[in-house]
């Protein structure tokens, strides 16, 4: 009989909430800043192969500890289905990184809580009250903003940007139901597993060996990789997501002096005012779950 207790649930704590949180945007703008890098000589297709290498590498270190029965599942299906998706999604993510600015980019990418929201009413038979109807209604809105159809040309790689985004909640709705059987780690092992030879299937002939100076973005790229999943995942721990997600746009207006200061971006008031919109769509649908 295995008389040991249960571990205790961590305690909320605003503070370490909040500091998981910064840990976790400083690991997407980094993730933006050696997309943006890699761009200069690899493909899309290969960053996300150079990311998933990485982790594997840590992930088999972290398995040869906590056992490589993490590996299993009972569901490698739905694993497969997801990371097809997700591995599109981050196609569409890098693509756009190196194409518009960074900021522009994040805040398209703050819809997916809304899409996330809109998808698991028709996937998880969530019900579709007032507060989400409200709430995808003002996430269109602020899309609309951002990319103004009409008044200007719209640029494929703001499509692309939120196609990532939606690509993004539907392999959420897929998480949902993994974390019932499934072990984080064992997540991400065959999200990397599956993503990796569709990134070489994609690359193909066309392969670069980066130059010297971009491998140690190779690094980053893999390393942020996991840090942004595992940090958010401790600031949820720590935080409801009322307090923990309003934090991520901070990435914005940080990601906007970023970009600024080392590719002399700017980005127009647009962006802001629909971002602004945006965030409170996601607010009201905090606030109501």
């Amino acid at each position: 009989m295995n008389t040991r207790a249960a571990a205790p649930a961590p305690e909320k704590s605003l503070l370490r909430a909040m500091a998981w949180m910064f840990a976790t945007i400083l690991s997407f703008l980094l993730m933006g800043i050696a997309g943006r890098e890699l761009s200069a000589e690899v493909g899309p297709a290969q960053t996300v192969a150079f990311r998933n290498m990485i982790c594997l590498v840590i992930l088999a270190g972290l398995l040869t500890v906590y056992g490589w029965r993490l590996a299993l599942t009972a569901k490698p299906g739905r694993h497969i289905v997801r990371n097809a998706i997700h591995f599109a999604a981050q196609f569409g993510w890098f693509y756009a990184i190196a194409r518009i600015p960074i900021a522009e980019v994040f805040a398209i990418e703050f819809t997916t809580p809304i899409w996330t929201a809109f998808l698991a009413v028709f996937f998880l038979g969530e019900r579709l009250n007032a507060a989400r109807v409200a709430s995808i209604v003002l996430g269109f809105t602020g899309v609309l903003i951002i990319l103004r159809p009409g008044a200007a040309v719209i640029d494929a790689a703001a499509l692309a940007a939120l196609a990532a985004a939606f690509g993004y909640a539907l392999t959420y709705a897929f998480t949902k139901d993994l974390v019932a059987t499934d072990r984080p780690l064992t997540i991400l092992l065959w999200m990397n597993a599956v993503q990796l030879p569709l990134g070489l299937a994609v690359t193909g002939a066309g392969w670069v060996t980066p130059s010297v100076a971009l491998w140690p973005w190779v690094l980053v790229i893999g390393l942020v990789g996991l840090t942004s999943h595992y940090c958010l995942s401790r600031a949820l721990t720590y935080g409801d997501a009322t307090v923990v997600i309003p934090i991520d746009f901070l990435r914005l207006p940080l990601a906007a002096a970023v970009a600024w200061m080392l590719y002399g971006e700017t980005v127009t008031v647009y962006v802001y005012v629909g971002a602004a919109i945006i965030f409170g769509g996601v607010w009201l649908n905090l606030r109501r779950s």
